[in-house]
């Protein structure tokens, strides 16, 4: 197990970013409300959305290490969130920033989900969670979670005829385009993975018990 100092370290960053990540799907969500939707129009509108599907999985893995504390298992899906969250800032940051004017809950509400959490997670998964234990498979496997996202999205957007993100636009772009955008990103979500699998076999602290060895 680990010292107690890093246990609760780890709980108390924990109750941070999940509590983070449940206030700012939950001002999204009262957003729409607020403009007259009911709560299951509201969750399905907002739920079209990667960084609140991300943030959601976010809130429910941090929720649990808070309450329960780290175990085995979270090593991987800790990365895996990491990575897919460090997407979401990446992305609004670069192609999506500006797009839209927020201010009040909305701003808060957009610094939680687009700028907070993208920095907090990585920073968990870098400082507390046990290293050591990730192979190069693990980039391929957490990108099936994007790639369901994308075919998601795409017969989602298709049958609404508005899609959640400007780049998987193929109305305005073509489905050629919108492939070229999802295989950059994609390229993009690998290399960065692989670059974690790099971190996770050098760094090895906090020092794993027997059973975690040979993940």
């Amino acid at each position: 197990m680990f010292p107690v100092r890093t246990s609760i370290l780890s709980r108390i960053f924990a109750a941070v970013i999940a509590v983070s990540a449940w206030v700012g799907i939950l001002i999204e969500l009262n957003t729409i409300m607020s403009n007259g939707a009911t709560l299951l129009p509201a969750i399905w509108a907002i739920f079209g959305y990667f960084t609140i599907i991300t943030n959601f999985l976010v809130a429910l893995l941090f929720t649990h290490v808070a309450i329960a504390g780290l175990r085995p298992g979270h090593a991987w899906a800790a990365g895996g969130l990491a990575l897919s969250i460090m997407l979401v800032g990446i992305v609004f940051a670069l192609l999506l920033q500006g797009l839209r004017e927020l201010s009040g809950a909305g701003a808060l509400a957009n610094f939680l989900l687009h700028r907070l959490n993208p920095v907090l997670v990585p920073l968990f998964w870098l400082s507390l969670v046990p290293k050591n234990t990730l192979s190069f498979r693990a980039p391929f496997q957490w990108m099936l979670y994007p790639v369901l996202y994308f075919v998601y999205a795409a017969i989602r957007g298709t049958i609404e005829g508005r899609y959640a993100y400007p780049f998987l636009d193929a109305g305005n772009l073509g489905w050629t385009q919108v492939f070229l955008n999802a295989a950059a990103i994609a390229i993009g979500y690998l290399v960065v993975g692989a670059g974690m699998v790099w971190l996770d076999r050098r760094f090895v602290r906090p020092v794993l018990p027997r059973r975690w060895n040979g993940r």
